[in-house]
């Protein structure tokens, strides 16, 4: 057994022994606002619930172990005392994770990844409709954990309204743990899905994606491509270029065909066959080949 005192580790190493330890985590999908009402949407893995009476959600948005910078969602919080959190299920953790992206000061995330902004009653930060379970809450307090690289800020959110979606509860009224469809975080690019298992999900880190709203409006509106296909798409830096599309193209007998048939519904399909198999590049080529 390898043993160690946090010191010897570096901030980055430490980050992800207890990342890949400490799992899966539940995530917290925190919408908040700036003094000047522009809204912001980032994930957070450091969350769970600590008192039912009161209703208390605690989650940390680190400092960034690279720079030590901090970000927007605890600025936000330290600003206007409010937050909601959304939680995540299988059907927009591709999405999710685009929004992690770093995009600059003033960008909507809620844009970028193609989820929809829908007004809370009690709280000014907008609740993700795609969410089957909202919290709107008011921060009672902010505890910073450190000043350095990787040290959390725990935000103490109480529960003001709650929000659930009737395609989740059971004939009870009550949550169905199948139906919710929960996924949770791990180390490195891991996921589990509560009912099925492990998968992997490609983290944006220093690359901004284009987002979902640089996908053309054909591909938007297909009915094949699903939010979790969307996510994948917006995921990406660059589109191949028409070069590249080409030597694609001619390179792949079973893509060549499909093309030939100028058939639209085989075309989305081919595309999600890639996309299935996270292979987003090749989607893209596909669908943009015939432009």
């Amino acid at each position: 057994m390898k043993s160690f005192e946090p010191h010897v580790l570096s901030p980055m190493q430490l980050q992800s022994y207890l990342q890949t330890a400490i799992a899966p985590r539940p995530i917290a999908f925190a919408s908040t606002i700036d003094a000047n009402g522009k809204p912001n949407l980032s994930p957070f893995s450091f969350f769970n619930v600590f008192s039912s009476n009161p209703p208390i959600l605690v989650f940390s948005p680190a400092r960034r172990v690279r720079n030590n910078t901090v970000k927007h969602t605890l600025l936000n919080c330290e600003a206007t005392k409010q937050v909601v959190i959304n939680i995540v299920d299988y059907n927009i953790v591709q999405q999710m994770s685009l929004s992690s992206t770093e995009y600059p000061d003033g960008v909507n995330e809620f844009i970028k990844s193609g989820l929809t902004m829908l007004p809370s009653d009690m709280v000014k930060p907008y609740r993700v409709a795609e969410s089957p379970v909202q919290f709107e809450c008011k921060v009672n307090e902010i505890i910073a954990l450190g000043n350095q690289g990787g040290a959390g800020n725990l935000i103490i959110c109480e529960v003001v309204k709650i929000h659930i979606s009737e395609n989740v509860l059971d004939d009870n009224g009550m949550v169905d743990q199948q139906k919710i469809d929960l996924v949770a975080r791990l180390g490195g690019n891991w996921y589990t899905r509560a009912n099925k298992g492990l998968f992997e999900v490609e983290k944006p880190l220093v690359t901004l994606g284009i987002g979902v709203d640089a996908i053309p409006d054909f591909i938007k509106e297909s009915k094949f491509f699903d939010g979790n296909d969307l996510g994948k798409l917006g995921n990406i830096e660059t589109l191949p270029t028409e070069e590249e599309i080409n030597i694609f193209v001619k390179n792949n007998v079973a893509v060549k065909g499909v093309l030939s048939s100028d058939d639209t519904e085989k075309i989305h399909l081919k595309a999600k066959e890639y996309l299935n198999n996270n292979e987003v590049l090749s989607a893209w080529k596909v669908l943009l080949a015939k432009l």
